[in-house]
């Protein structure tokens, strides 16, 4: 319970004590302390959640009254707040939070770029209390002239979750970032690459990765999933590929050397699935290995987190040196692999083609166009092969698992506009129900002449 005492006066004074001039009434007599007329008057003393001694000090009676009061509220519905919490600074909650959160590699490196680049220098050296919701907001502002906004949605909620762990943690009362807008993320449409585009990457690509860039396209893999394939997930008899693991290359954050890529987890729990292969994906593989055999390459297994441990994979696809395909080094095949393959699309659509890049995209024969677009990548492949699927009329469910969305929603935030809206099936639909249904107008009667 917190109690208000009178830091000027004594509560106890001995006998025959001189009374204060100054306070002392008629009625009750003060005898002055040794702070008398030093700092606050009042103040508040209680005991927290802990056990631990606590004390504020107020100028007015009634505002030590009222802080009392608000103190043992809280303490009974357990929402009190600790005032000297407030000075730990931002950065300290962060590490706090960061340090303990259970994240994936590729999203803790993420966490600790957004942390270091983007809030840090705002917020860093702040203690938390002191952040304001319009601090907040102008901070958004300021980062929405630097990032997109999706990046910039992805570092606010790392803020936002900093700012909840403090509340949660009961080193302040309310989130700062409650009522804070950010900019609205305008989504755009998947445009699925053309057939023909994805037929010219695959005779694009150098010979090693032929049957890769054929797999990817025909199943769906995630390019993590593809790069971390072991000879073992491919099941030749069954026609089909086992996703059990990924290839993660972490990024460089403030380390002077390029992170060592590793075999993890699959994205979701749900990532871990069986997808069909059609033959020509079956016969293009198993050319492939008589090809270039599976290298033995030694890299380190973090596939059950616990139990980390470096042994020798078979590994499916490899580089010219045969180690574990780098991320950083596939961007370059794959940016010449798509100058190529628009190149076999220029000369596939001959003096069409070339006059219409000539003339500066006239009207009229921009349909005629097909090519890899601008900033293409792997992930491009994974869209085709969804709307393979949704083209020829499979469910929702059977989408998701063959790409190992999480939830259905995902897949059809992503893809729900490929999805067939026909309104002649829709009629066709309704009537199959309806159409034996007798009709209720009345016959139209001939008007006598």
């Amino acid at each position: 319970m917190a109690d208000v005492y009178d830091r000027w006066h004594l509560s106890r004074p001995s006998m025959g004590a001189e009374p204060c001039t100054e306070h002392s009434t008629k009625t009750r007599a003060l005898v002055a302390s040794k702070d008398h007329g030093k700092g606050k008057r009042w103040q508040v003393r209680w005991r927290d959640a802990a056990g631990e001694q606590k004390k504020e000090n107020f100028a007015k009676r009634s505002q030590a009254d009222t802080r009392a009061a608000t103190i043992d509220a809280d303490l009974a519905r357990g929402l009190y707040v600790d005032p000297a919490a407030g000075k730990e600074s931002f950065r300290s909650v962060a590490e706090r939070w960061r340090n303990s959160a259970v994240h994936r590699d590729g999203t803790a490196s993420r966490v600790e770029r957004a942390l270091r680049i983007h809030i840090y220098p705002t917020f860093g050296d702040r203690p938390v209390v002191t952040i304001r919701p319009s601090e907040v907001q102008a901070w958004i502002k300021d980062r929405s002239q630097a990032i997109a906004p999706s990046t910039l949605r992805t570092t606010y909620a790392y803020l936002v979750t900093v700012m909840h762990t403090a509340v949660r943690d009961r080193i302040i009362a309310v989130n700062p970032c409650a009522g804070v807008k950010v900019p609205e993320v305008r989504k755009a449409e998947i445009v699925p690459l053309h057939p023909d585009a994805v037929r010219a990457l695959i005779d694009a690509a150098p010979a090693r990765y032929r049957a890769m860039i054929l797999l990817a396209a025909a199943s769906g893999l995630r390019q993590g999933e593809v790069f971390g394939l072991e000879v073992d997930c491919i099941d030749f008899l069954r026609r089909e590929v086992v996703v059990r693991q990924q290839l993660v290359t972490p990024e460089k954050g403030d380390q002077e050397e390029t992170p060592e890529a590793y075999l993890g987890e699959p994205k979701t729990h749900e990532s871990y699935r069986s997808v069909p292969l059609v033959g020509a994906a079956v016969d293009a593989l198993a050319a492939h290995l008589q090809q270039y055999p599976a290298a033995t390459v030694e890299i380190e297994d973090r596939t059950e987190p616990r139990k980390p441990r470096r042994r020798k994979a078979q590994m499916l696809f490899t580089s010219g040196r045969a180690e574990a395909i780098k991320r950083g080094n596939w961007s370059h095949v794959w940016t010449s692999m798509e100058a190529r393959a628009n190149e076999a699309l220029a000369k596939a659509h001959g003096e069409a083609y070339a006059a219409w890049v000539q003339r500066g995209r006239p009207e009229g024969q921009e349909r005629a166009l097909i090519r890899v677009p601008d900033g293409a990548s792997m992930h491009d492949l994974r869209h085709f092969y969804a709307s393979a699927l949704i083209k020829h009329r499979e469910s929702v469910k059977t989408v998701q698992r063959r790409l190992g969305h999480s939830k259905p929603s995902i897949t059809l935030d992503t893809y729900t506009h490929l999805w067939p809206d026909d309104e002649d099936t829709t009629r066709a639909a309704v009537d199959a129900v309806l159409g034996d249904v007798p009709a209720l107008c009345p016959p139209v009667r001939s008007v006598s002449s």
